[in-house]
């Protein structure tokens, strides 16, 4: 299993402000301005942690006590299956928000994916309780609750999509594509990636192993069609890449 070992290395993880329960930020007349990360640092018991790269958040099976706001970085969730292949189903990015399952089916351990920071991560977490006692209090932060969890099934079916492709350089394209969308910076050369990504990162998300991926990133940098520095990852025309790959 990839990034087995439980990682968090806070480096803050001082208790934000608010009362038990209570939303600090939504009122009536403020819930078109009020922010899903508003809501969370306005929780009982929030607070902000920062994990390293390729430690573990949750794993399956873990108790489901705390929800989970992505503030920098990306977030790899995986499932594990019985032959021991750890499929990703989402690469998530800033502002999203995961691990609230728990809040739809009442379970305590319904954690059902592996979460691993793909990159260093700075999140922003609370109690599952204190994020359902929000919701009851004020119907505006479940309708923020579930524009979050509209995103997140969009990254999940986006990433099934990457993973359909039976032909390796395809689904190396395709996810590549995809982190050009969700995680790119134009430039006067491109789209820069905006993440540090080693081969072996790229392998363990599309289930590819490292020399694969160092041959593959290889011949796409001969076709003049990406380049790499010190892990960052800039493609010069997206569309071209599509449509050699199409």
């Amino acid at each position: 299993m990839v990034g087995a070992t439980r990682g968090f290395s806070r480096t803050a993880s001082t208790p934000t402000t608010g009362s038990p329960g209570a939303v600090t930020t939504i009122g009536s007349g403020a819930q078109d301005s009020t922010t899903l990360l508003e809501v969370m640092r306005g929780l009982s018991g929030s607070s902000a942690e920062s994990i390293d790269r390729g430690k573990t958040i949750f794993f399956p099976g873990d108790p489901a006590e705390r929800v989970y706001l992505l503030r920098r970085g990306a977030v790899r969730l995986s499932r594990v299956y019985e032959s021991g292949e750890e499929i990703t189903v989402a690469l998530l990015r800033e502002n999203s928000l995961f691990g609230v399952l728990s809040l739809l089916t009442g379970q305590r351990s319904d954690r059902f994916y592996h979460a691993i920071a793909f990159t260093r991560v700075e999140l922003i977490t609370a109690p599952a309780t204190s994020l359902r006692t929000a919701i009851e209090q004020d119907a505006s932060v479940g309708l923020l609750l579930l524009q979050g969890l509209s995103s997140r099934i969009l990254q999940t079916e986006t990433m099934i999509e990457t993973l359909t492709h039976r032909d390796m350089s395809s689904r190396l394209v395709s996810f590549l594509l995809v982190l050009c969308r969700d995680f790119g910076l134009p430039g006067a050369e491109g789209i820069t990636i905006d993440l540090r990504l080693s081969h072996q990162a790229i392998a363990e998300a599309i289930g590819s192993t490292r020399v694969t991926i160092t041959r593959l990133l290889g011949d796409l940098r001969q076709e003049g069609l990406l380049q790499i520095d010190r892990k960052k990852i800039t493609v010069f025309d997206p569309i071209a890449l599509a449509k050699r790959f199409s």
